[in-house]
């Protein structure tokens, strides 16, 4: 796909990949509707094949690479969860997936994407670092290269989430969903656009790592350097194919502090009983804070995995 995913690309999407991922549950929790006076919705993506929403993107993307170029394999570079989903994807159609991931990735991960056949390539910790990594296994392999989220094949997987979540609960007024190259928010605001009624969406991000937010404020990517959150999901810059969509769909983007990262995860793990990471607790941080205008309106919240390294939990 080379242009912005529009509403029959989603649809089409969808029906592709709908044997290689699971249709998560949407849940609530009254005890946090209660406290935050509101009714949310939180698509459970922790759920999902690999634990992330990541599978929906990397099945697409597989699936729509000519069959000619396909057997040489596919390429990406990844801190862990679209590592894994694009392994798992690779291992179904039967062919290599190279996979270029930061030395500081969780072991969890690195685990994960060993044991669905990836073949891994430890660099720096640095964008720079990853993508000069891949380009030269990509030169010595003939695979194709699969970008994390700056791929309009993976946004236009990553839509699907919401999608889903709208088919289920079709009056919702906003949606929070967590930030980090994009690929996500992208997918997330062009379904509330195409399927939802005046859906406002807000993206969340960690204070430490607030590229996204500054880049909407200034009109043009304003790189991730050096970022510093527990949510490791959310350290990359935005991509080019993002940006355009988050600017025209996407309402606003508000920033979180780590405290209430961390305690948005206790709250999700004693109200709701369910094992997240640390970015998917980011939208309901913002609401911890209240960053977003949520109080007696349906929302949604994007969980966006469950991939949690337990030796780094901090409570």
């Amino acid at each position: 796909m080379n242009k912005i995913p529009n509403k029959e690309d989603i649809l089409n999407t969808a029906q592709r990949i709908d044997n290689h991922i699971h249709r998560t549950p949407v849940l609530t929790s009254q005890s946090l509707n209660k406290l935050f006076n509101t009714q949310l919705f939180f698509k459970c993506e922790n759920f999902q094949k690999t634990g992330s929403f990541k599978i929906r993107g990397a099945s697409n993307a597989v699936l729509s690479i000519p069959e000619e170029k396909l057997m040489a394999g596919v390429g990406t570079h990844s801190s862990g969860n679209f590592a894994q989903a694009l392994a798992r994807s690779a291992q179904i159609a039967g062919i290599p997936a190279y996979i270029v991931m930061p030395e500081t990735a969780p072991e969890v991960k690195v685990n994960a994407v060993k044991g669905y056949g990836g073949i891994v390539t430890f660099c720096k910790p640095t964008l720079q670092a990853r993508e000069d990594t891949l380009k030269k296994i990509i030169k010595e392999t003939g695979a194709t290269e699969v970008h994390p989220y700056d791929n309009y094949d993976i946004i236009s997987g990553q839509a699907t989430a919401t999608l889903e979540l709208l088919d289920e609960i079709n009056d919702i007024d906003t949606i929070l969903c967590p930030v980090g190259g994009g690929g996500l928010i992208s997918g997330t605001a062009l379904s509330a656009y195409y399927f939802g009624n005046n859906i406002r969406v807000t993206g969340c991000e960690p204070k430490g790592a607030d590229d996204a937010y500054r880049s909407l404020i200034k009109g043009y990517i304003v790189p991730s350097i050096n970022p510093d959150t527990i949510a490791d999901g959310l350290l990359t810059s935005l991509g080019k194919r993002n940006f355009p969509v988050i600017k025209e769909y996407v309402n606003n983007i508000v920033t979180v502090s780590e405290k209430a990262i961390i305690e948005s995860m206790r709250l999700i793990y004693e109200r709701m009983k369910i094992v997240i990471e640390p970015s998917s607790a980011v939208p309901l941080a913002a609401i911890l804070e209240n960053k977003a205008d949520i109080e007696g309106k349906k929302t949604g919240i994007i969980i966006s995995g469950g991939n949690l390294d337990l030796k780094k939990i901090r409570f």
